[in-house]
């Protein structure tokens, strides 16, 4: 792990302010659609009491339709700071949701503004307001009329590498009353591929006077170091880094206010993890929840011998019980001994 410097760890020694609300924490739990649910934000909150959260995205002109709101959008009333991310393209109805996520609880909106997925640009939502900064301007003044709590957005450098709008189109965002924007340093085109560019937050961060968080390649507490020097933002966003690993967030925050790292878990205490994973994704969701955590169930498997093994059993679980008997074989022969698994790496 690299050292705080001095002028980082002044930097992060207040809380981060979004308008007149307040954050203990500068890490900030990505949404993620499929993964950031009740369950697994309990289990990030955890290691991480004062950071952010945020609910998966949700579907505003959904959300017109129906009478009842989505269970994506259920928030505990004790999981305080949270955040409800909303999509789409128009103005009313975001909104229109708005209102309905502060009645949900929610201390700020999130605007997604950064999804690269088809089925959501090719309908005017996530990444495709990069193209359309005059709607995403309305939407973001829309919404910030509509409700009483900061409004943000989330986005990215730009649609391609010949498209990188992001320092006029994060400039508009402030002017239409955003209060905070979290930057992912790729583009629409790249998805996830290639690495994250951080030099484009640093010159984010250069133009505008609102909070700006990094997002994109913070996979440990080194990287989180290294992107805070390197960009001057105002704090980190974790995403992919806590599949099967929610205890990122809590250990970034960690290093970032006290300059020690935690011990990493061990591969029992990550199954155990897991283990609760499973069975609190059964109670809340039942058979539906079974299926569900058959994905984080493999990203738990990593690190130890027989690791791959268990990938393929878990991947595959019909009950809970089947499941837990899988996982509880596993502990059992972990308990003896354990080696690492020869093609793993710490993300």
């Amino acid at each position: 792990m690299i050292a705080l410097s001095p002028n980082l760890q002044a930097r992060l020694s207040s809380p981060l302010k979004i308008g007149s609300f307040e954050v203990k924490s500068r890490v900030l739990q990505s949404p993620l659609s499929g993964v950031t649910d009740l369950v697994f934000r309990r289990l990030v909150r955890r290691y991480a009491p004062h950071s952010m959260m945020y609910t998966e995205m949700v579907n505003a002109t959904g959300l017109h339709y129906v009478k009842e709101l989505p269970k994506i959008m259920e928030v505990d009333p004790n999981e305080r700071p949270i955040s409800i991310q909303l999509f789409d393209c128009r103005p009313d109805f975001l909104a229109e949701a708005a209102v309905k996520a502060v009645e949900e609880g929610a201390d700020t909106v999130d605007i997604n503004m950064g999804c690269p997925v088809n089925k959501i640009t090719k309908n005017g939502g996530g990444s495709s307001l990069l193209r359309e900064p005059e709607t995403a301007e309305a939407i973001v003044r829309a919404v910030v009329k509509a409700v009483d709590v900061p409004v943000t957005v989330k986005t990215r450098i730009g649609w391609t590498d010949k498209e990188i709008t992001i320092l006029d189109f994060a400039k508009r965002m402030e002017d239409a009353g955003a209060q905070m924007i979290t930057v992912h340093g790729r583009t629409r085109a790249q998805g996830y591929n290639g690495s994250a560019r951080w030099e484009w937050i640093a010159r984010v961060k250069e133009v505008l006077s609102i909070p700006v968080i990094a997002n994109g390649d913070i996979f440990s507490g080194e990287a989180a170091v290294k992107c805070l020097e390197q960009t001057g933002a105002d704090g980190v966003m974790c995403s992919r880094g806590t599949l099967g690993y929610p205890f990122l967030v809590g250990e970034i925050d960690y290093f970032l206010k006290t300059g020690q790292e935690l011990a990493p878990p061990t591969p029992v205490q990550r199954l155990e993890c897991a283990r609760e994973h499973l069975q609190a994704l059964w109670e809340y969701k039942g058979d539906r929840g079974v299926r569900q955590a058959r994905k984080h169930m493999t990203w738990y498997a990593k690190g130890f011998s027989g690791a791959a093994e268990l990938r393929g059993q878990l991947s595959v679980i019909e009950t809970v019980q089947q499941g837990l008997e899988i996982i509880d074989r596993s502990i059992d022969q972990l308990a003896i001994g354990y080696e690492p698994e020869p093609s793993y790496q710490v993300a």
